[in-house]
């Protein structure tokens, strides 16, 4: 039996020829690039867009939604069970991971009249050019609630390998009560 399918398979692979093989192995590669890439890259598109959807804003032509309802969408989106000590130890996690040295820090909670709350931090860091970008990529990634206010990058002599920067974030806030 298995004789027989080895020799099945051999007469295929003959009458197929070169250009045969080749045209069945890049079908096989596109149909795994489907499953694996092209499919999982389209559901996320259509999660960043329902996203991208709620916060856009109306086109010059369209009508202008709802002001509230914009107003309602922001509040939600930075309705985090979170508290900012939690913001602040995942901020701390991050720097250790991606290598930066924090010498300190300062804090500074804002409260405004509205419903919104601003906790504003200075931080002093230290590390290379890449580290830092990482730092900052991966806070604003991971720290939804997080905004990048300015940086501050300084290095003692051309040659030193690492950076100086003051870095200021804000984390934005829902007041409770």
């Amino acid at each position: 039996m298995k004789a027989k399918v080895l020799t099945e398979l051999s007469r295929l692979l003959h009458q197929l020829g070169m250009a045969g093989v080749v045209s069945l192995g890049v079908l096989a590669g596109a149909a795994l690039f489907m499953a694996f890439v092209v499919q999982p890259l389209e559901e996320k598109n259509q999660v960043l867009e329902r996203r991208a959807a709620a916060v856009r804003p109306a086109a010059p032509g369209e009508a202008a939604a709802d002001p509230s309802a914009k107003v309602q969408a922001l509040y939600d989106y930075l309705a985090k069970p979170e508290e900012t000590t939690d913001w602040l130890a995942k901020l701390y996690a991050i720097g250790q991971a991606t290598g930066v040295q924090f010498q300190s820090a300062s804090y500074r909670s804002e409260k405004g009249s509205g419903r919104l709350e601003r906790y504003e931090i200075v931080l002093p860091l230290t590390g290379s050019y890449t580290q830092m970008r990482d730092f900052l990529k991966r806070s604003l990634a991971e720290i939804p609630v997080l905004s990048v206010d300015q940086v501050s990058l300084k290095r003692e002599t051309r040659r030193d390998g690492n950076v100086q920067a003051e870095v200021r974030l804000t984390i934005h806030r829902i007041k409770e009560g």
